[in-house]
């Protein structure tokens, strides 16, 4: 994918992050993210504890109510995301987006691996200014430091209106796993997610 092999691209940022601002709230939250298929970002955080909802889903878009197939033809201007439903007294918005910078590329345009078009763009599209504030801080960061080869070109957006995907694609991978593209692209991020982020999962 282009970028420098690090061990850990986060570890140079963990004492300067510990400044950002702390999303503090006492009840469930919600982080929206799309990096890819959403297949992948869905089995990927179905793991990690502290979240209680995966929905996969459309966001960024103009188009209301998209189908899917109307989102691969590139013309709604909607990404695929997840919406995640998390309590951020287990994990916190910056470890999501740690996580979301581990398991997609953020440096190429419109593209995650061989997936290609707008509807797979680097996005992240916050629900308050807090999120905001802590996803450009860590982008400035992840930019500052070099972690990748490229210029980070993940969008940061308010989101507007999330539409829910077909059924059919929610818990995609958990339903087949074996299928080639599942063990091709999607199994190698959850190993990835396993490896560099054991601590925060289930």
């Amino acid at each position: 994918m282009g970028n420098r092999a690090l061990n850990d691209p986060f570890e140079s940022l963990r004492l300067s992050l510990r400044t950002t601002p702390a999303i503090t709230v006492s009840d469930q939250q919600r982080a929206t993210l799309g990096g890819g298929c959403f297949w992948c970002l869905e089995a990927v955080y179905e793991e990690v504890d502290g979240i209680s909802e995966v929905v996969s889903g459309y966001a960024g878009g103009h188009v209301p109510s998209p189908t899917y197939r109307q989102v691969c033809n590139g013309t709604t201007g909607h990404a695929e995301v997840v919406r995640l439903t998390y309590d951020p007294s287990v994990i916190g918005y910056r470890d999501l987006l740690e996580i979301f910078f581990t398991i997609h590329n953020p440096t190429t345009e419109n593209r995650e691996g061989a997936d290609t078009g707008p509807q797979y763009r680097s996005i992240i599209l916050h629900h308050n200014e807090e999120q905001k504030e802590t996803a450009e801080k860590l982008i400035d960061d992840l930019e500052a430091n070099g972690v990748f080869g490229d210029p980070i070109v993940t969008e940061v957006e308010s989101l507007d209106t999330f539409y829910r995907a077909e059924d059919k694609h929610q818990d995609y991978y958990e339903r087949n796993s074996a299928q080639p593209y599942c063990q091709s692209v999607i199994s190698p991020k959850v190993a990835k997610l396993r490896k560099k982020h054991a601590d925060k999962l289930r």
